[in-house]
């Protein structure tokens, strides 16, 4: 048995040369309607992560329907059967979404609309309706993402609807896809002044994607934690935030960006209190909580600050994961106008509602620094608690060892130390896909299996030393950063999520522990996150090389990180300041509005300048038609302006006899230029010359038959009169 020999390079060239011929020979109809078919495909790939099953397979049929109705030259179907389809779209988004109304539910039925009404097209009036619906298709798809890969995506679909939409435009001939691309990227690029005066300077309200219920955004932080929560995460290789120093900044094993506490074990879920918002009442958040200056008077630093500037993206908590430990100080405190901060007693930095955009901010922290109450208080009796009847075998082993004589009077660090020797010395592994357990999860991790992710070994530690009398709880967050770039920013990944432990002693306070330093110490030590699950092509890129795929990925990145940086993160605060920039002391918004009207007049008297001066110019054909009729006019044909190349053709015949046989000729040529299958294209400098030597001719002809000059002469006189 022989296999099939690969396709040739000629052989793949013939295929695409007798490919574009074929797409060259279709109707005019036909190959308009199937490249705006294929921009609404393109339109509505971004949404197919989003939409229902039903509602993407529903509108792909849609499109294909259309496409053979165009290749076959059949009849649109009737509104009968797409009204069925329309009340079948209109139930299943009922429900899907248990509501016609909302995001979710709103995208989907305009998508069926818009796959819809592609079969109803029958005249110019329904291209448009398409048009705009596809334009107002493009807008959505900010509500689900603003990165820089949506908007490109959004530029070519923007560009492929302006482009059918000159196709449209264009009712005579069969004009080329790339004469009517660069009509319209040229039509688009002379608004973009007008575009970027409005980016620029229209006022910032606030976010204008999000909807109520996209608070709930995406984040690898929870205020829960069950086993196996983090190493899903872990998985998750998407930027969390940016950080950047000012100079070297820390090592990697000094990088612990406090996000959630969790305090409370119910037998299989960590959790904590949820943090109260500072918009429901100040003062209400400062009863159930420490004073921010009590909360303040409990940290205490040493060393030297250090100040650095994060780029936080969204997520679905009212909390800042900002590095430990960030105090409440006047210069130390964060930077982020607009919000109102407040840190509370266990370092948190919440904020007074859902971090639902991208925020910038600036503080600065202290890495050597110890918090919390130096004497044991009442408070602290909660966080050494255990739930009845939970991990019974794991907690008898921690009592049991706290009983042995050389523990007997150990303090609260000595203990700590012997958890950590013990991980070291019964060959515990790290691993982010340890399995599932069951209900005492502790004790199989502890005692059997012995292999777990950073949450197995914080949990168990903090059981084991509540066993043992001491008070503890866990902290989640980021753990590391990836290495600088060129401008100093580094990534913090949501692969980059972590949880450790922090127990109470007597005269110093709360003591970070981090047992998964016990097991994988290049975990912690140099801040680097273990690989993520790659995809298909992700995994076949880094087979062949994987420097490239890493230089690839950290390229788009950048772009990615720029395009954040001076596009989304563009804010108010940033528009005051060009403002002061140009020499307003204390901007407003109506110093925006004003300077914003200036610059949109200037723009449109600069516009209505160019339309003055330009007022002259005219369709090429319209001006090459004047002077065909001028050059006729000489022979003394006579014409009007509706007049085809086709009818000067037959004038010249009847007025001029055989004479005029090069010079109709030469019209009948741009008639067929004209109005044949390839259409639009202009006359070319040789059929110039060739219908300036037909008109000599003829008049040399005239010139030597009076007869015929006469005739004409005749003639003239008689239309004169």
């Amino acid at each position: 048995m022989t296999s099939a020999a690969p396709p040739s390079p000629s052989g793949i060239r013939s295929n695409l040369v007798s490919g574009r011929a074929a797409w060259q020979r279709l109707p005019r109809e036909a190959r308009d309607t199937l490249f705006q078919l294929a921009v609404i495909a393109w339109t509505l790939l971004p949404h197919l992560s989003h939409l229902p099953f039903w509602c993407a397979g529903l509108a792909g049929l849609m499109l294909i329907w259309r496409a053979s109705i165009s290749l076959a030259n059949k009849p649109l179907p009737g509104r009968a059967p797409l009204l069925a389809v329309m009340l079948i779209a209109a139930a299943l988004t009922l429900w899907t979404e248990h509501s016609l109304l909302g995001k979710e539910a709103g995208v989907s039925m305009l998508v069926v609309l818009l796959s819809l009404k592609t079969l109803e097209m029958r005249g110019r009036r329904d291209a448009l309706v398409v048009f705009f619906l596809g334009f107002f298709l493009v807008l959505t798809h900010c509500l689900y993402s603003q990165s820089l890969f949506t908007a490109l995506s959004m530029a070519i679909s923007t560009w492929g609807l302006l482009t059918a939409q000159v196709l449209s435009s264009m009712p005579v001939g069969k004009p080329r896809l790339r004469h009517a691309a660069i009509l319209a990227a040229r039509s688009a690029l002379l608004g973009l002044p007008l575009m970027a005066a409005l980016f620029v300077l229209f006022p910032r309200i606030g976010p204008l994607w999000g909807l109520p219920h996209d608070a709930m955004g995406r984040t690898g932080l929870s205020s829960t934690l069950r086993l196996g929560g983090l190493s899903e995460v872990a998985n998750d290789d998407s930027i969390a935030f940016r950080v950047r120093f000012d100079g070297a900044g820390p090592p990697g094993s000094a990088l612990y960006f406090r996000g959630p506490v969790l305090s409370r074990f119910d037998g299989l879920e960590w959790s904590s209190a949820p943090p109260q918002m500072l918009s429901q009442s100040l003062s209400q958040s400062l009863s159930q909580s420490l004073s921010q200056t009590e909360a303040r008077s409990l940290l205490r630093v040493q060393g030297q600050p250090l100040a650095y500037e994060m780029i936080l993206e969204p997520i679905r908590l009212p909390l800042l994961p900002l590095l430990e430990a960030t105090p409440a100080g006047i210069e130390s405190a964060p930077q982020l106008s607009g919000w109102r901060l407040h840190q509370d007693a266990e370092l948190r930095w919440l904020t007074d509602r859902l971090v639902t955009e991208r925020v910038r901010i600036r503080a600065q922290a202290w890495v050597q620094h110890q918090h919390g109450p130096l004497v044991f208080q009442s408070g602290l009796l909660a966080l050494a608690q255990l739930p009845l009847g939970s991990n019974p075998r794991a907690i008898a082993w921690a009592r049991q060892l706290r009983a042995e004589p050389r523990l007997a009077q150990a303090s609260a660090q000595d203990l700590a130390e012997e958890l950590m020797a013990h991980i070291r010395k019964h060959n515990f592994s790290y691993t982010m896909q340890p399995g599932s357990y069951g209900s005492h999860a502790i004790d199989e991790f502890w005692l059997d299996r012995q292999q777990g992710f950073c949450e197995h070994y914080a949990s168990g530690f903090v059981l084991l030393m509540r066993a043992m009398g001491v008070p503890a709880r866990i902290v989640t967050g980021y753990q590391g950063a990836e290495p600088p770039d060129a401008e100093g920013w580094r990534v913090v990944r949501q692969s980059h999520a972590h949880a450790w432990a922090e127990y109470w002693q007597a005269g110093i306070g709360w003591r970070r522990a981090d047992p998964t330093a016990a097991v994988a110490p290049e975990r912690v030590s140099n801040g680097r996150q273990l690989p993520p699950q790659r995809g298909l092509v992700a995994s076949a890129m880094n087979t062949l090389s994987p420097e490239f795929a890493d230089r690839l990925k950290r390229a788009w990145e950048s772009m990615d990180h720029s395009w954040n940086q001076w596009v989304m993160s563009y804010s108010r605060t940033r528009q005051f300041d060009l403002l002061q920039t140009l020499g307003l002391e204390s901007p407003s918004w109506q110093d925006l509005v004003w300077l914003l009207l200036a610059v949109t007049s200037a723009l449109a008297l600069g516009a209505a300048g160019w339309a003055w001066l330009d007022q002259r110019r005219m369709d090429p054909w319209v001006r090459q038609h004047g002077r065909i009729r001028a050059g006729l006019l000489t022979l003394g044909i006579h014409s009007s302006p509706q007049h085809g190349p086709r009818s000067l053709a037959d004038l010249a015949r009847q007025h001029c006899g055989p004479a005029a046989h090069s010079l109709a000729a030469t019209l009948d040529e741009l008639d067929l230029l004209r109005y044949g299958p390839a259409g639009q294209s202009l006359p070319t400098a040789g059929w110039r010359r060739r219908f300036q030597r037909g008109l000599r001719d003829c008049r040399r002809q005239l010139a030597a038959t009076p007869s015929v000059t006469s005739a004409v002469a005749v003639d003239a006189a008689a239309r004169a009169r």
